[in-house]
């Protein structure tokens, strides 16, 4: 087996265990596995409404696992995925609530732009501490993740939900000419909430694989997360690197929380934690051996677990969808056993 085989290898191999580790807690405790399964694909796409859910699912997750992608590339952890997500949602739809006489092929761009802004701003922070002071980004980020909820909190409730809400809600509503849902998409789709998000996403998917893979500062990038000593004796600069993957990396999350928020919600209000879609997608890149490629396959996958969910409560409890989730993601985790049992063949010819 090939280098390249193995790398698509693994994380197949870790999603079968996963669903094999789940057949066999559901067997434990009385349930059909394969009805339960049966179920869930059923459920998944047994309608256009539900397959336009998954899409709208993995639209957010494809995003916030590029950014993972990109700053794992650099060698850094980024943990603060679901605080950079916040703030990008939260600017987006502060700016989108001050600028309603905006038209929508205006207001749509700019909210992303705003999105990406906040998230990156969010992103440089850990990024630069890092760099400069070799601060652990671990604790930086999940600090700052605290940092954004209670402050976009505060501006939620002192700011938007007093001037925008309608007397006694505690939402916001995003105005039509900056949803991210169109009625055309949408009633492809059983009127779902599938939206435009999911075009960003893939957008997003083909810049960052040629970032990666063609450019000069991809290079540098992957160069600085290999050996930031050895990058730096070659002439690049490791303390830019880590800073520009880092705000590349906060504004993909920040565009995906906005993507969730006025995409998915069309509304912002209180959050009484940080943003799962933020550790998620940070799962969906782990899933995908930060393969930009691989990201939209992984959060497919999840999609189904999250729209397939519903239908197998019928059969299963729907913590157990869960515990597949985490089953995979654990065995990703420890992807070097598997590594071990399907090690590259040596190359034909060689010593």
């Amino acid at each position: 087996m090939s280098k390249k085989t193995q790398k698509w290898a693994v994380p197949l191999i870790a999603v079968l265990l996963g669903l094999v580790a789940g057949a066999v807690i559901m067997l434990v405790f009385g349930y059909d596995p394969i009805a339960a399964y049966s179920k869930l694909l059923s459920t998944a796409f047994g309608s256009p409404y539900n397959i336009g859910e998954i899409g709208r699912a993995m639209a957010p997750l494809i995003l916030i696992g590029l950014g993972f992608a990109v700053s794992s590339k650099a060698g850094f952890f980024n943990v603060g995925l679901p605080g950079q997500a916040l703030i990008g949602w939260t600017a987006a739809a502060w700016f989108a609530l001050e600028t309603q006489s905006l038209p929508k092929v205006v207001s749509i761009p700019l909210t992303i732009l705003v999105a990406c802004i906040a998230g990156g701003f969010a992103g440089a922070i850990p990024g630069a501490l890092r760099a400069y002071l070799g601060t652990s980004e671990v604790i930086v980020t999940i600090m700052l993740n605290y940092i954004i909820l209670y402050t976009s909190n505060a501006v939620v409730n002192g700011v938007l939900l007093e001037k925008f809400s309608q007397k006694g809600s505690d939402v916001a509503k995003i105005p039509e000419n900056a949803s991210y849902q169109v009625e055309w998409l949408s009633g492809m789709f059983g009127n779902s909430r599938i939206n435009l998000g999911l075009f960003f996403a893939l957008i997003a998917v083909a810049l960052i694989w040629f970032l990666l893979k063609k450019t000069i500062a991809g290079y540098e990038i992957t160069a600085v997360g290999l050996n930031p000593h050895a990058a730096e004796y070659a002439g690049i600069s490791s303390k830019k690197m880590i800073i520009l993957s880092m705000v590349i990396s906060g504004a993909l999350s920040g565009l995906g929380g906005a993507v969730d928020g006025l995409g998915t919600y069309e509304f912002v209000k209180q959050q009484d934690a940080s943003l799962s879609i933020g550790f998620n997608g940070m799962a969906v890149a782990l899933l995908a051996a930060n393969s930009p490629i691989g990201i939209p396959f992984a959060a497919l996958l999840f999609g189904i677990l999250e729209i397939g969910k519903s239908g197998m409560q019928a059969i299963v409890p729907p913590e157990i969808v869960d515990v597949i989730s985490a089953l995979i993601i654990f065995f990703v985790g420890i992807n070097y056993i598997i590594k071990h049992f399907i090690k590259p063949g040596k190359v034909k010819g060689g010593k």
